[in-house]
């Protein structure tokens, strides 16, 4: 992909709104972390060359890994100064050396990543890039099934430890495979009609809410390797990223999604703060201490924080776009 397309950035933006939608807890969480994670891997995949060259990975360090250090310094120096002794992270006695360490590590919850947890995916998006370009260099026409080993290897780490690894590459490994599908999802998406794009949406729909309702399938969170039942997660984080594509390549008109997905970078890195920004003027103007949000607020609130965000992505990517993963046209 040389052009940006609409869909594109549609569907990302409305897999930022879900990340962002989902960590304010809402009713619709399992079915939220069911594919959102997926979703935005596919979409990743999408955009791996025909062609193998070492500047691809030098570029995606460039875009992934310096942003990724940038926000979560930022991060960090906020939440010495003033993060940690406010709401829940107040009362854990967290330690800021393990903060620290988290900025290099990318792993471990709460006690290394108070600071942001989000941020774990930009290593793990990294490094998913960076294994299937040596499946593709080193196994040729049987980069597949290089995948499909190192996936499985992925998804057998956590029943054998649960220390967490660097830049959590047990992860990466499991999302290689959504990534390593993306290229080929959008190019057979490209040549299906509209007609049939729209039959197989239904159908994918339907699918992904039928696997949901198995009771082996609980909620799914890959930033601590839990996937319940394997194979409905890998079905439903395909069905459900499936469904979404196709319905934003076959109806590309959500504006508001489209302007989302071009700052998803820095949407991923200030949704909490910009959380944090709400609960305080809920608390210091409105005078409302209780959090515990409706079903209604959680969405209204969701909404907000990205509509907080956007003017400050505006102007990253126009003074300092690299923090936005590159300069993106508006």
């Amino acid at each position: 992909m040389e052009k940006r397309e609409n869909w594109v950035d549609q569907a990302r933006g409305f897999a930022m709104f879900l990340v962002v939608y989902g960590h304010n807890f809402p009713v619709a969480e399992k079915y939220i972390y069911s594919f959102h994670m997926p979703l935005f891997l596919i979409i990743s995949g999408f955009f791996f060359p025909e062609k193998l060259a070492y500047t691809f990975l030098q570029k995606k360090f460039r875009t992934i890994i310096v942003p990724y250090f940038f926000w979560a310094i930022f991060l960090f120096v906020f939440w010495v100064i003033l993060g940690k002794n406010f709401g829940d992270s107040a009362t854990k006695n967290l330690s800021i050396t393990k903060n620290f360490i988290g900025i290099f590590f990318s792993q471990g919850g709460q006690k290394y990543m108070d600071w942001g947890i989000p941020m774990w995916f930009l290593p793990n998006l990294f490094l998913a890039f960076l294994f299937l370009f040596f499946c593709k260099l080193y196994c040729k026409k049987k980069w597949f099934f290089g995948v499909i080993v190192l996936t499985f290897l992925g998804i057998l780490y956590p029943k054998l430890s649960d220390i967490p690894l660097f830049w959590s590459i047990n992860i990466a490994l499991v999302s290689l495979f959504f990534v390593a599908i993306g290229k080929q999802i959008y190019i057979t998406i490209n040549k299906t009609s509209k007609k049939k794009r729209i039959f197989w949406m239904i159908i994918f729909f339907i699918i992904n809410v039928l696997l949901l309702q198995y009771k082996a399938n609980v909620k799914v969170d890959m930033y601590r390797s839990i996937y319940g039942n394997e194979i409905l997660f890998f079905a439903n984080g395909f069905f459900g990223s499936l469904a979404f594509l196709l319905l934003f390549k076959n109806f590309p008109y959500f504006r508001f999604l489209e302007i989302i997905g071009k700052f998803t970078l820095v949407i991923l890195a200030l949704q909490i703060l910009a959380m944090s920004l709400i609960k305080l003027f809920l608390w210091k103007i409105l005078h409302i201490s209780n959090f515990q949000f409706s079903e209604f607020q959680k969405l209204y609130f969701s909404i907000i924080q990205i509509i907080i965000l956007l003017p400050i992505g505006f102007i990253i990517n126009q003074y300092i776009p690299l923090l936005n993963g590159g300069s993106k046209k508006i």
